[in-house]
């Protein structure tokens, strides 16, 4: 086959697709090109599938050094593991091509994107994305879908289509849509704070707002979606044969269950604990199949627990469609019972243990100066950047009574992490000179713990006395759909998450959202329900929102808290604070405890240390070396005479004390016009002296007395 070349000009982004020219004995493989950015996608399929009812599919997105003309940094001159913003990239690839693929389809499938040259102006998230389903389309595997993918901003009230990444560092909105036709497949979003008339502001967006934006976003990705669909065909291979696995389905079994075991299931269904239900749900299993093996009937146990699961779901999603109510028993719009303690760490700069329902987080905020930031590269950067706010977040197994090892952290508690930061970060202050981390413990957890974790997040800030813009909450929405009907769900467990039809976290403060993330497991939402689920989640955030302001007000002060204090001071004493060699500093930090930070820029001081006490003598240190005058060496006038002092004397002459208080040598040679052996038989150290200036350069004065000239 001869390469195809595909041009497509469409929201703001000139790309060009290569097909049939590299990697030609994957399933699917083309070469993405925009402007200086080439990207290789390529996708391979296992014709053997899993026999797990899942689809095992990985997206790997991955940055070569080369391309932007680097060797890799460190001892190791090879790339090893991803980045951050490698697996970040890689994981929303994976949440918008996933929900494509047919249903019982159970083959393994890699997807590999790998930047060969790089452009510091393409978005490579946009360009990941679009490559990948370039390469997906075109495959012989059965997806019949193109998606694309429209990032949006805002600057000075302007919305941007897919702006520059130059654009995107002065907007105020960070919002990214991946959809397909009339169908959005994911949503991700954060604002980002700006200075206006010398106040910061967060820049939340209202839900009329931001469903506006969508609405403009959706429409962008309608008009892509059909251009890259009529483009991509001519390139698009035949479909391998497969076989997509038939759900285990035994109809009659099925119906044996629901007409005797109903009770027992809902009963199940409503356990108030997760541990409980599921518990409830294999008695109800082993009643099933001692039953049929008391009628003498040959049993396939697997097959009853895959009925029985069947079965559940169902009357999960009636119960809440039907009914109104839900496995706990609470409202649709019902969040679950709160608690809140904060500081309960004795030695953390903050701490915060947040409790909802079966859902708990401890997260713990320290503080650190600018030097503790952590250093990052991105492919398209000149020079190291650093992040100053970071957010950790931690999943246990034994959060959920399951027994298995701590491992690294995996690409969910990345994803959870950047969504918590990127919601917190807006309230932080912009100009801060200091670094902070959190970290989040989840302890627990049955439904969005990373909701937790901003709630948590935002109150362990608070407590470490960081000072935030406002208060941040977070709520994790479901929805359960059939046919025309359909229920949004507020604070959803694990079961809805599981059983549900969308899961999408929302955070915000009093006044609108400041990040979002929502995954479709429909294959896209109508508007009107998207609206209902904004709305239903800002009344659950704003109730959310006043217990965490009421836990302030019983907030016992950290007094593990490092001592602070940023004073001003004359750009000319910063060479005395720091002495010769480093050494006067030094010295201040090594007796007092403390760190110190010049700021040269804004002519500031700051010290921090673990003493209040250490902090205040280093202060008064500084102040007193300070406090004397700067001494100016002015331009003397030649032959001119001028009153001195003796500051002292030597064999070969004395140092002279000037009227403006810079000392000068007067040798032993220009005192008398005779020759004199000991200056100190004639003067004394702090005697007023006439002398004379003969000559001056730069800092070099020559001094003699009249006796010497007269």
């Amino acid at each position: 086959m001869t390469e195809q070349i595909i041009e497509i000009s469409c929201n703001n982004l000139d790309e060009k697709y290569s097909f049939n020219k590299v990697a030609k004995q994957a399933s699917g493989a083309v070469l993405y090109y925009c402007g200086d950015a080439v990207l290789l996608a390529a996708v391979a399929i296992d014709p053997k599938p899993v026999d797990e009812d899942f689809l095992p599919l990985t997206v790997q997105y991955i940055e070569k050094s080369y391309a932007a003309a680097k060797i890799p940094a460190g001892f190791v001159k090879r790339e090893t593991k991803p980045g951050d913003f490698e697996t970040l990239t890689s994981r929303i690839v994976d949440r918008s091509l996933r929900p494509l693929f047919p249903k019982g389809f159970h083959y393994p499938v890699v997807l590999t994107v790998m930047v060969l040259s790089t452009d510091s102006k393409v978005d490579m998230q946009l360009a990941a994305m679009h490559a990948a389903s370039a390469a997906l389309y075109t495959s012989d595997i059965p997806v019949t879908q193109a998606v694309s993918a429209v990032r949006i901003g805002k600057i000075d009230d302007k919305i941007l289509i897919n702006p520059t990444l130059e654009e995107q560092e002065n907007s105020t909105l960070d919002l990214l849509v991946v959809g397909s036709g009339e169908d959005i497949l994911m949503i991700e979003m954060c604002v980002n704070a700006s200075i206006k008339e010398h106040k910061q502001e967060v820049n939340e967006l209202d839900e009329e707002e931001l469903l506006e934006i969508i609405d403009i976003s959706q429409r962008a990705i309608s008009v892509a979606t059909k251009d890259y669909a009529n483009g991509f065909d001519s390139a698009k291979k035949d479909e391998i044969e497969i076989v997509l696995a038939d759900e285990k389905s035994d109809k009659e079994l099925y119906n044996y269950i629901a007409n005797n075991y109903q009770e027992a299931v809902e009963n199940a269904v409503q356990s108030m604990a997760k541990s409980e239900r599921s518990h409830e749900l294999k008695i109800v299993r082993d009643q099933i199949i001692a039953d049929l093996e008391a009628k003498g009937e040959e049993v396939d146990k697997d097959l009853v627990a895959e009925m029985l699961f069947d079965y559940k779901k169902s009357i999960v999603r009636s119960l809440i469609l039907d009914k109104n109510i839900r496995a706990d028993g609470r409202a649709l719009n019902e969040v679950r019972p709160i608690s809140i303690e904060t500081n309960i760490l004795p030695a953390v700069h903050g701490s915060c243990l947040f409790t909802r329902g079966q859902t708990q987080a401890l997260v713990t905020a320290t503080l650190g100066d600018s030097k503790s930031a952590q250093s990052y590269e991105l492919i398209g950067s000149k020079s190291a950047l650093y992040e100053t706010f970071m957010l950790h977040y931690n999943f246990p197994a034994f959060s959920v009574g399951e027994a298995r090892r701590q491992g690294p952290p995996g690409r969910r508690e990345l994803g959870h992490g950047n969504l918590g930061k990127r919601a917190l970060e807006p309230t932080l202050e912009l100009d801060r000179n200091y670094t902070v981390r959190l970290v989040s413990e989840i302890l627990e957890s049955n439904g969005s713990s990373s909701m937790a974790t901003v709630c948590g997040g935002a109150l362990a800030l608070r407590a470490a006395e960081v000072e935030t813009e406002k208060l941040v909450a977070g709520i994790a929405m479901g929805l359960v759909t059939e046919g025309d009907r359909y229920a949004v769900l507020s604070d959803i467990m694990g079961l809805e998450d599981h059983d549900g039809d969308m899961d999408f976290k929302i955070t915000g403060t009093a006044d609108g959202v400041t990040a979002l993330q929502m995954d479709i497991k429909l294959g896209g939402i109508d508007a009107k329900i998207l609206r209902d689920a904004l709305y239903q989640a800002k009344e659950g955030r704003l109730h959310i929102l006043g217990i965490m302001e009421e836990a302030l007000t019983d907030m016992r002060p950290s007094l593990a808290l490092p001592s602070s204090i940023v004073f001003d001071i004359e750009s000319s004493h910063i060479p005395t604070i720091i002495g010769k060699g480093g050494g006067t500093i030094r010295e201040i930090i090594e007796k007092y405890g403390v760190s110190i930070d010049i700021d040269r820029d804004a002519n500031s001081v700051k010290i921090t240390g673990d003493s209040k006490e250490g902090v205040a003598n280093a202060k008064a240190y500084i102040d007193n070396i300070t406090s004397t005058p700067i001494k100016r060496q002015m331009t003397y006038e030649i032959n001119k005479q001028y009153k001195g002092k003796i500051k002292k004397i030597l064999d070969f002459g004395m140092f002279i004390e000037m009227p403006d208080g810079y000392d000068a040598l007067l040798h032993i040679s220009k005192v008398a016009k005779e020759r004199i052996n000991k200056l100190d038989e004639l003067y004394k150290v702090g005697d007023d002296i006439d002398i004379i200036v003969l000559e001056q350069k730069g800092k070099k004065v020559e001094l003699c007395t009249p006796a010497y000239l007269f």
